[in-house]
């Protein structure tokens, strides 16, 4: 394959640091493995963010993404690591990622997790 999974988050300069803008993601084909079951979860995660001196670059961010495809996580886990490392990555002015699960065992999950700068 010419490309795979990959923990690394490239960034690129933002274009109007003298401003405030929001940049919203959503990918709506988010893999994890359940911990307990080895059962895959699925989700739609969104990410929101004000940038400061860098954004994300979207190619390492389905990458990224991708990567927890095989991973064990807790849906409260997976949902704090990517803002975790996003926020890392980019030094946002904030950020907000969401993790709305698919429903399994007649319970429907959302994750939301905030970082404000």
């Amino acid at each position: 394959m010419p490309t795979t999974p990959s923990k690394e988050l490239e960034t690129f300069p933002n274009p109007n640091p003298g401003r405030d803008y929001e940049i919203r993601f959503t990918c709506s084909e988010f893999t994890c493995l359940c911990p307990r079951t080895g059962q895959p979860d699925f989700a739609t995660i969104t990410v929101e963010y004000v940038p400061d001196g860098t954004c994300v670059e979207l190619k390492s961010l389905k990458l990224y993404l991708w990567s927890f495809r095989n991973e064990g996580q807790y849906h409260e886990a997976v949902t704090n690591r990517i803002l975790d490392d996003l926020v890392k990555a980019v030094r946002p002015r904030r950020m907000r990622v969401a993790g709305d699960f698919k429903i399994r065992g007649g319970i429907h999950t959302v994750v939301i997790a905030e970082h404000a700068g």
